[in-house]
């Protein structure tokens, strides 16, 4: 009975992360073509694709150093871009905290935007779940995101020359992200930040090496954090 449902859950994560195809395939291909034209080989180019596996850090990274930014503003940036990633095994730990080490291994691997939004909200649905089913749900949508991630990345490298430019992949990036958070912005808290992050990054378009994003980052979830605390004074009646 638990292997019959674990394995209904890895399908149903996989089916559920098919829609992402349509986004992650002109994604990796643009990110093949932006390293190859930044001067990365092959081989770095799919090891950067497989060792990182944040499609956002990895552009921004690839862009800075084709910008000859310092080493030091380059790593900074691809930190401060990822670490919506720790907020993520955060939200998910208490669903997969107690899934043996291996498998948090591989889940922290995997974990990329798609695969979060896909289990955050899967298991809001459904929190009667069993571990092995959050597990198995999990998977099943990595096991779509990850290797078209991989594959399309290999073909934008090795063929991106031939791609039209009439084409336009970098519609991708917007339009992944706009997918992902929109649904999340529940609460005024949420909306606080996601206004304050696009107000200021514009405000700040004119810093160097696109520092102005991680001030942004910085001031709307302080903005967001803020709105929290006035919401709960509010309910205190303080």
């Amino acid at each position: 009975m638990t292997a019959s449902l674990s394995r209904s859950a890895f399908w149903r994560g996989f089916r559920e992360g098919l829609p992402f195809v349509l986004v992650i395939i002109p994604f990796g291909l643009l990110f093949g073509v932006v390293a190859t034209e930044a001067g990365f080989n092959l081989a770095e180019t799919m090891a950067m694709t497989v060792l990182v596996i944040a499609g956002a850090s990895q552009f921004a990274a690839v862009q800075m150093m084709a910008d000859n930014a310092p080493a030091v503003v380059v790593v900074v940036t691809a930190l401060a871009v990822n670490l919506r990633m720790a907020m993520y095994s955060a939200s998910l730990t208490p669903h997969l905290g107690k899934a043996p080490v291996w498998q948090r291994a591989l889940i922290a691997y995997t974990l990329v935007d798609q695969c979060y939004a896909l289990a955050s909200q899967e298991y809001e649905r459904r929190p009667q779940q069993s571990m092995a089913e959050k597990v198995a749900y999990f998977f099943g949508s990595s096991m779509v995101v990850c290797p078209f991630w991989y594959g399309m990345t290999l073909i934008g490298a090795t063929v991106g020359e031939a791609i039209p430019p009439g084409m336009a992949l970098d519609f991708a990036v917007p339009i992944t992200f706009l997918a992902m958070v929109a649904p999340m912005l529940r609460t005024l808290a949420h909306v606080v930040a996601a206004l304050v992050s696009v107000t200021v990054a514009l405000l700040l378009a004119w810093m160097p090496h696109n520092t102005g994003l991680l001030v942004a980052g910085l001031v709307a979830m302080a903005a967001g954090a803020q709105t929290e605390l006035w919401q709960a004074r509010r309910s205190a009646g303080l």
